[in-house]
């Protein structure tokens, strides 16, 4: 099957991805959200800069929620959990 027609499976974990792979559904899914749900790209970047200098951020994730501080910050009633949030 080629690699456009792959389907990523919904029920693998992580550690069962290929890392370009999954980065690659990152980045469609964070493409693919609806606009009426999606932080303006601004606001996502200024998001992002605070979690770049926040000792919670461990690999992309967040240590306090673990949620995937990209996935996070690109929805804009989403807040960052922390009990001084940053954004």
């Amino acid at each position: 099957m080629d690699k456009e027609n792959r389907r990523v499976c919904k029920k693998c974990l992580l550690q069962d991805i290929a890392p370009d792979e999954y980065l690659e559904n990152m980045r469609i899914y964070l493409m693919g959200l609806d606009d009426d749900i999606k932080t303006e790209k601004t606001l996502y970047k200024e998001r992002l800069a605070h979690c770049k200098k926040c000792d919670n951020l461990i690999e992309g994730l967040c240590r306090l929620c673990g949620c995937f501080v990209e996935y996070r910050a690109a929805i804009n009633r989403k807040a960052c959990p922390d009990i001084h949030p940053k954004w």
